[in-house]
């Protein structure tokens, strides 16, 4: 994204505080650290010390500013992750943001699932984040796929040893090198390597694994919430809906959308949110691209690869 003049991410933040106030209450730190992270982070407004100083941006407001059409599309993104940061759908809020969208002729599948969630359709809201995020894992349209069957496709006579062992070897690589942290990482977390019955796909499970250990998000609610947002910033197909949306519902709203894994509450950091989604986007390399794969790169050493890759260190937890 090309570099945002202040007039622009003034207008932007903003909007973000107005949608905060459609919430019918005082704002909530959630909010306003949600605001000055997106703003440091994502915006470069680390000067931004005090929200109550931003412009109360109406909708005609944004539109007179934001003539950029990707950054205006870009705007509806950020309002509309101010819908979820307290942990709940707040309706009010969401009334908001279609405002803003409306105006700035922005549509886009995520507020679609926002609003069916709002209607108390989830399962169809759900279903609809977990096909896109398998069409963004895959790269392309998952249709004709049944989901359950690919991300576990090693059971019965399908299983394969010879896979299970190369990832085992893993483990005897120098300890600096990213080919022994990524087994680290399965080991310590009791991940089985692809290949055994109980594994994820290799197609998603290592470049998952493989974010993890390149952006040093761990696998708690938070950890996981992170590394899918890390993942967005990095991956352009179905940012929102495919990775962002669904572990927010998933990890901060406790909403148990599949069985892969543990629906939990509070999980957004909502300063360190913004900053994953920052380091995925100022990364040079996509690990979920159709070529990547992680076997070019084991024998690495692991922080040569960080500073490569234009990977920045993490924030501490807030």
């Amino acid at each position: 994204m090309r570099a945002v003049g202040r007039g622009e991410s003034d207008a932007i933040l903003g909007a973000m505080r107005q949608v905060a106030l459609a919430g019918g209450h005082a704002l909530s730190h959630a909010d306003t650290a949600s605001i000055l992270a997106a703003g440091r982070y994502l915006l470069r407004r680390p000067d931004l010390a005090d929200i109550s100083t931003l412009p109360a941006v109406e909708p005609g407001d944004l539109v007179a500013i934001l003539k950029d059409r990707d950054l205006a599309r870009e705007a509806v993104k950020y309002l509309a992750i101010m819908v979820l940061v307290d942990g709940a759908l707040d309706e009010g809020k969401l009334k908001r943001v279609l405002e803003y969208s409306r105006a700035l002729d922005i549509e886009a599948d995520y507020l679609t699932d926002l609003v069916e969630a709002a209607s108390g359709h989830l399962a169809w809201a759900s279903a609809d984040m977990w096909r896109k995020n398998f069409d963004s894992v895959i790269s392309r349209s998952s249709a004709g796929l049944d989901p359950a069957t690919w991300i576990r496709p090693y059971e019965g006579a399908n299983a394969d040893p010879a896979l299970v062992a190369r990832y085992e070897a893993l483990g005897k690589l120098p300890p600096n090198s990213f080919g022994k942290a990524l087994w680290d990482f399965d080991k310590t977390n009791g991940y089985p390597f692809p290949g055994d019955p109980a594994a994820l796909n290799a197609r998603f499970g290592t470049p998952h694994d493989s974010t993890h250990v390149i952006s040093g998000y761990d696998t708690s609610a938070r950890g996981e919430l992170l590394v899918s947002t890390f993942t967005a910033g990095m991956h352009p197909l179905n940012p929102m809906s495919g990775h962002i949306l669904p572990v927010i519902f998933f990890f901060h709203l406790g909403q148990q959308l599949n069985d892969v894994g543990h629906a939990g509450r509070g999980g957004l950091d909502p300063d360190e949110f913004w900053h994953a989604w920052a380091r995925g986007r100022d990364m040079t390399v996509d690990i979920f691209a159709p070529g990547w794969s992680a076997w070019d790169w084991i024998e690495r050493d692991l922080e040569e690869l960080r500073r490569d890759w234009n990977v920045a260190p993490p924030g501490r937890r807030s």
